[in-house]
């Protein structure tokens, strides 16, 4: 009887070696940026207390969350319990206490509070590493997938935000990802919406459906919020706020108008144009930051400024999100620290740079010297030119295996190596070692000192 084939479960992936090298591209130019302005990496596990994710993301959200069975008998909990709790929300806290991390923010708040002590405010930290939600997969869409955050905690200056629209700006202009729209909102302007229209008790579930309108569309977003008690009144006043349009500064002057007696919305609206305007100031166009007033962002967590980056005609959804948090920490005990952080998606970040051909030409990620191998003698001595070659930072190897020479070249221009290098009996008699471009056909033959002296000085 056959057996299955191997592999990954659904929505996770392995990465060859190519990939690990357009991968790292991605990370390290994202890191440089980092960097630059000022951030430092940490890392958080892979798992967190359960009890430490549940309850920050919402309904939704807590429905995505990779749960961790207890180890050794995770059973007998359950069993001695009445079976009346058997259902799968109570019959959780008897099957597992630890989950796989959904984002990297909340175990970020959950670090700062663990070591307050030890860290100098304001606190600009980045992360890369994976997460993982019980999503759908689908096209750009993974169960596991890498994050790419920074968050500055305990300032809640909006220099941080204008900030963060030059690190897009930057990030975005350095991987040659265009065009693209920097999106940015404010919870207080919707917060502001749900005022105006009576809906401010249902504010949790007006942005949860605004969230998807990319998705469902404005139609089954009315619908979601019939469902969840709006009147049809509130929905026409809801339907009238997703047909405002305009540029930046048009929609500026109407949310003005329509908020004049509304203070959460106002002062929305004035965090938004100040971001707005000292952007443009240090150079970023019109078109690059766009005020989208239905972008939401669906995490409860968020309280200021909201962003989504997104490249234009890419087939793609959003690539980066971020905001303003102000009491993140305060569910773990430690309130009123003020946070703002983005997160770059790798995933669908390297989709479109492989989609579009963008990834640069990776020739100094290969071999550039191979030696083949001829038997013991001539293996020694390659293996000690090799040795002065790594010792000066050149990438070289000696093929392992004594093999037929058309395996050992076949094997070379499997893996692109640059120049194939003989040492056999001949050529040590002779002091000399022959060398062939592989990209070029060129053959050539030098003395050992000569090709020390061209590679080696």
């Amino acid at each position: 009887m056959s057996k299955e084939k191997p592999s990954a479960p659904q929505g996770m992936r392995d990465f060859g070696p190519d990939e690990m090298v357009r991968r790292n591209y991605i990370f390290n130019t994202i890191r440089k940026v980092y960097e630059k302005y000022g951030y430092v990496q940490i890392e958080t596990p892979a798992m967190e207390k359960l009890e430490t994710l549940t309850g920050k993301y919402g309904e939704e959200g807590d429905r995505l969350i990779f749960k961790v069975l207890n180890s050794g008998d995770y059973l007998k909990d359950l069993k001695e319990a009445n079976a009346a709790e058997w259902d799968s929300k109570k019959a959780t806290r008897y099957l597992s206490e630890k989950a796989l991390k959904y984002d990297l923010t909340v175990p970020f708040a959950r670090f700062v509070v663990q070591y307050h002590h030890q860290l100098k405010f304001p606190f600009k930290r980045y992360q890369i590493q994976p997460v993982w939600r019980a999503d759908r997969p689908q096209k750009g869409r993974y169960r596991e997938f890498y994050q790419c955050d920074a968050d500055v905690i305990g300032s809640d200056s909006l220099i941080n935000e204008i900030e963060f629209v030059q690190i897009y700006n930057e990030v975005l202009n350095n991987l040659r990802l265009k065009p693209y729209v920097i999106k940015i909102n404010h919870r207080k302007i919707l917060s502001g919406f749900a005022e105006v229209i009576g809906g401010q008790a249902q504010l949790i579930a007006f942005t949860v459906a605004l969230d998807k309108l990319d998705k469902i569309g404005k139609e089954k977003v009315l619908e979601e919020l019939r469902t969840k008690g709006f009147t049809e009144e509130q929905l026409n006043k809801v339907n009238s706020i997703l047909d405002i349009g305009g540029s930046t500064q048009e929609k500026l002057s109407f949310l003005k108008k329509y908020f004049e007696n509304n203070e959460t919305g106002l002062k929305g609206v004035a965090e938004i144009e100040k971001v707005f305007t000292v952007s443009q100031e240090l150079g970023i166009q019109n078109g690059e930051l766009e005020l989208d007033l239905t972008l939401a962002r669906g995490l409860d967590y968020y309280t200021g400024c909201i962003f989504e980056a997104k490249i234009i005609d890419s087939g793609m959804g959003s690539i980066s999100g971020g905001g303003r948090y102000d009491d993140l920490t305060g569910i773990f005990g430690m309130p009123g620290i003020s946070g703002v952080g983005i997160s770059f998606g790798a995933d669908r970040i390297y989709d479109i740079l492989l989609a579009q051909n963008l990834f640069p030409d990776f020739n100094e990620n290969k071999i550039q010297f191979l030696f083949l191998n001829f038997g013991d003698e001539e293996a020694l001595t390659s293996l000690k030119l090799v040795h002065e070659l790594r010792k000066n930072d050149i990438r070289a190897a000696l093929y392992p295996d004594p093999a037929k020479i058309k395996k050992q070249m076949g094997y070379a221009n499997d893996i692109g190596v640059t120049n194939v290098c003989t040492i056999g009996s001949e050529e040590i008699k002779n002091g000399m070692i022959g060398i062939k471009n592989m990209e070029t056909g060129e053959q050539q033959s030098l003395s050992m000192n000569d090709f020390k002296s061209k590679y080696l000085s």
